[in-house]
């Protein structure tokens, strides 16, 4: 039994278990779907190395100290699949024009193609997932789902993007 605390009601409450639930399925779902793909996707990249080839699309060349704030990750990580990223053509190394000593990354030409076939695949995937949702509400999922992300993003500023990318379209999860 759930106890109201800071004057939620018990209905508000209840709702919010009962969304809690539905959200870790939905976090479990995504996983499983996730791992179900291969830890290699078809280009030999890292799955995870997308996440900073989305940076890079979005936010334009970075420096890799900057590319793990943004994705709460360990320098040493982020070097790893970035090297993997030059080495596949989908990511070059440019100078720093505000610091000679270092260097940028940015995407490629041909990391903005793989990118963007990722992008579709996913996109078609929801097609599927959603075909036989009435267009309604198809939208209705989508206004919610990002009412839901500001909402949190503005309760827990911490979680948020540290920069206008959570509202760039394609990001991965």
């Amino acid at each position: 039994m759930v106890t109201p605390l800071h004057g939620s009601s018990k209905a508000e409450l209840d709702l919010a278990d009962e969304l809690g639930h539905e959200l870790v399925r939905f976090i479990r779902l995504i996983n499983r779907a996730k791992s179900q793909v291969a830890k290699q996707g078809p280009d030999g990249i890292e799955r995870a190395a997308y996440a900073i080839l989305f940076c890079l699309i979005h936010e334009g060349p970075q420096r890799t100290s900057k590319l793990a704030e943004f994705l709460h990750s360990e320098i040493s990580t982020i070097s790893r699949q970035s090297s993997s990223l030059v080495q596949h053509g989908l990511v070059e190394r440019q100078a720093d024009p505000e610091d000679g000593r270092a260097c940028l990354l940015a995407p490629t030409a041909e990391g903005l193609r793989v990118f963007e076939e990722n992008r579709k695949q996913r996109n078609q995937w929801l097609v599927e997932v959603l075909a036989d949702w009435t267009e309604e509400d198809r939208e209705t999922l989508n206004v919610l789902f990002g009412r839901l992300n500001s909402g949190i993003e503005q309760n827990s500023p911490q979680l948020a993007d540290p920069a206008p990318a959570s509202q760039a379209k394609g990001a991965s999860a």
